[in-house]
């Protein structure tokens, strides 16, 4: 019996040790493939981190983590095998990637557009359009934003839009107190989809725009899945999503170009007519493939951040009372001081939001809707002693710099009180990212509060 023990016992021992020769083998083939033909010299100045699995790479952990009530174990994990050095080397999106944590280390990405430009997985791309600020080169998209950001996000469309929003947030409002319990995240992406749909196309119609919602909540499932075009896979649906879409708006394009050239002019002027008629300073105006992926772009970041960031805003609120007393205070306080003729918010009272500003700086702050953005090396670059080697993907964390308990004392706890005479430094606080392509929703005092100001019953 003894030997016959001994026997198993080495037998165990020899399939653990293949499995574990397996294992390890498995684990090396993105460095063989990505790493061992940089030269000892530049692998010796790589950040420290992890390859993952072959293909995969690190997504999978990602992706769990993100699933979880932990997200941030993801990050952690690096952390605790590697320590606080703030530059990770990871295989994800399927590429050989470096994430970057650290403010400066991000202020260098996100400025330098020497060293760095997008690098958005070709997924992503694909999803969004070529022809959209993701996927452009640097002299498209500084040509696309300067003619598309005075439409999107100047003050006069603010003006123009300004009471639709505020009475359509307040019927909304009046309309779920009489419908009991509700699903809160589903109703609020229907009420910014129905605002944004009207400012960009101004229909109104409640199957048209719940066939659009839809198709662009299978399309923003694709965006931040794995690029598997499968049926069955969120990849697969999200690009059928893009045809769909995509369509839909060519037809309104078509439209809108045939009652111009039967000069039978638009009963308003919406954001696609806006979009339809800037020209730069050679006259050229946008295509029809810019105008639709412009549109996909705007109405996919809309439509998500405006319904996630309003839940999270609100949900911090309800559970800080005091928070939600002095905010809305502040909303009663700028009502008493009307005349007895106005009607409804002005941009000047917007700008008076002192408290709400800050309310919705921490938001952004703790929640990070956009974790990070994409973008790759050009050449060789030395970023905080490491080097990103050209090529790879840059991965700029927003997460950890807001979560950074060096900058924000007890970081996870929401307290809009922080930003009382507190002015961060420069990467401390990004979340429409920063450089060149900042995000041209990034306006602190106007797009966003009118929104969120009206949810306060005055």
């Amino acid at each position: 019996m003894d030997w016959e023990l001994g026997y198993r016992e080495v037998i165990v021992g020899c399939l653990s040790g293949f499995l574990g020769v397996i294992i390890w083998v498995l684990r090396s083939v993105n460095w063989w493939y990505y790493e061992r033909k940089l030269g000892e010299e530049m692998r010796y100045k790589l950040p420290p981190g992890d390859f993952g699995w072959p293909f995969i790479g690190n997504m999978w952990s990602f992706l769990r983590a993100f699933k979880s009530s932990n997200p941030d174990s993801f990050i952690s994990s690096f952390v605790t095998r590697f320590g606080h050095t703030g530059l990770y080397k990871v295989h994800m999106f399927g590429s050989p990637s470096i994430i970057v944590t650290k403010p400066e280390a991000c202020r260098r990405v996100l400025t330098d557009d020497e060293a760095f430009k997008p690098g958005w997985p070709s997924s992503t791309v694909n999803l969004i359009g070529k022809n959209s600020f993701i996927g452009i080169s640097d002299e498209d998209h500084r040509r696309l934003r300067k003619l598309t950001a005075a439409p999107v996000n100047g003050h006069e469309s603010l003006s123009m839009y300004l009471r639709y929003i505020e009475d359509n947030v307040v019927t909304t409002l009046d309309k779920w107190a009489n419908m009991g319990q509700i699903e809160f995240l589903t109703e609020l992406r229907k009420l910014t989809f129905k605002i944004i749909i009207y400012i960009f196309l101004s229909s109104e119609s409640e199957p048209v725009m719940e066939a659009l919602e839809r198709e662009y909540t299978n399309l923003n499932y694709g965006v931040r899945a794995m690029a598997i075009n499968i049926p069955g896979f969120a990849y697969h649906k999200a690009l059928k999503a893009r045809k769909k879409l995509v369509a839909t708006l060519q037809s309104v394009v078509d439209q809108r170009r045939e009652q111009r050239k039967k000069n039978q002019p638009a009963a308003k002027k919406d954001m696609m007519d806006a979009l339809m008629d800037v020209e730069d300073e050679n006259g050229r105006r946008l295509n029809d493939d810019e105008i639709i992926d412009v549109l996909v772009m705007y109405l996919n970041a809309g439509h998500e951040s405006s319904g996630h960031i309003t839940m999270w805003a609100t949900l911090f609120l309800q559970n800080n009372p005091d928070i939600f007393k002095r905010a809305k205070a502040e909303q009663e306080e700028i009502v008493r001081k009307r005349s007895p003729d106005q009607k409804g918010l002005t941009l000047k009272e917007v700008r008076q939001m002192v408290y709400l500003d800050k309310v919705i700086d921490e938001t952004l702050r703790v929640v990070t809707f956009s974790l990070m953005v994409f973008r790759e090396a050009k050449k060789d670059v030395n970023i905080c002693g490491y080097t990103i080697p050209q090529g790879w993907k840059v991965l700029v964390w927003f997460r950890s710099v807001h979560l950074d308990p060096e900058t924000y004392v007890e970081p996870k706890k929401f307290d809009p009180s922080r930003w009382d005479g507190f002015t961060p430094k420069a990467a401390n606080f990004l979340p429409f990212g920063g450089g060149s392509r900042l995000c041209p929703g990034n306006d602190p005092c106007q797009a966003r509060n009118c929104y969120f100001s009206s949810l306060f019953p005055t």
